[in-house]
């Protein structure tokens, strides 16, 4: 009998980890439980990435929700980004749902990441290391225990990350070589610093190289594919399945 509940046990030990994997809760269900900060039925350039990012909360799933430049695009460009949400108390998951439904957003986990894109945007950014050094530095430090950035242009967002950073970075202020930057639509909790410099990059088309004492951010010239043509709207050739 003992030898029995010795074998259960064990086996119950060993099932553990993978019992505990199974337990992590998905960003689907973590965004199902965090009300729209406004109530609105309609999400549109007016109002959809501030509503989406004030509404983002810290959770287990996601560290960040980012809106990258092809789907700020789609509202400030375009301008054609709509979606009705059909609930009467909709969640961020509603929001998510009816954009990847009613518009060429999308949504991909890219961890610790949520991020709403279109098909042009590269979903990993272009990191290059030339000091280990500073590189191991930087990841020691952390963003604001809460960020939150709607369209904050790179002149804003540089002091705060160089501050935080503990580092100089360029483009410096009112640098030419950043009116080619899109402006920065992300929401973020607890991001170290490594994972801030990708956040960044990833929401103002941005790459950048750590050298010693030293991160210099570049224009990231990449594109997955073609803006969907404006006349007309195909859920199909935005790859999107109801």
């Amino acid at each position: 009998m003992r030898s029995g509940l010795a074998s259960l046990i064990l086996a119950g030990g060993l099932l553990t980890p993978a019992t505990a994997l199974r337990a992590q809760p998905t960003w689907q269900e973590e965004f199902a439980k965090m009300p729209l900060a406004e109530s609105v039925s309609v999400l549109d350039r007016h109002n959809c990435v501030r509503i989406l990012l004030h509404s983002f909360q810290r959770n287990p799933a996601v560290r960040a929700l980012i809106f990258m430049p092809g789907a700020t695009d789609e509202f400030y460009f375009f301008r054609r980004a709509e979606a009705r949400l059909s609930n009467s108390a909709p969640t961020l998951l509603d929001a998510v749902i009816a954009l990847t439904n009613q518009t060429y957003l999308r949504a991909t986990v890219v961890p610790p990441f949520l991020l709403l894109h279109t098909a042009e945007d590269p979903l990993e950014p272009i990191a290059v290391v030339e000091d280990q050094r500073t590189a191991f530095r930087i990841k020691r430090h952390h963003l604001e225990k809460r960020a939150l950035y709607n369209d904050l242009s790179w002149d804003l967002l540089q002091p705060i990350l160089a501050f935080d950073m503990d580092t100089h970075i360029t483009p410096r202020v009112a640098s030419h070589d950043s009116w080619h930057f899109f402006r920065h639509s992300f929401a973020a909790f607890d991001l170290d610093g490594w994972d801030a410099l990708r956040a960044v990059a990833l929401a103002g088309k941005t790459k950048f190289t750590v050298k010693k004492k030293l991160i210099v951010f570049e224009g990231d010239t990449r594109t997955l594919g073609k803006p969907a043509p404006v006349n007309g709207f195909l859920l199909q050739d935005a790859g999107i399945t109801r």
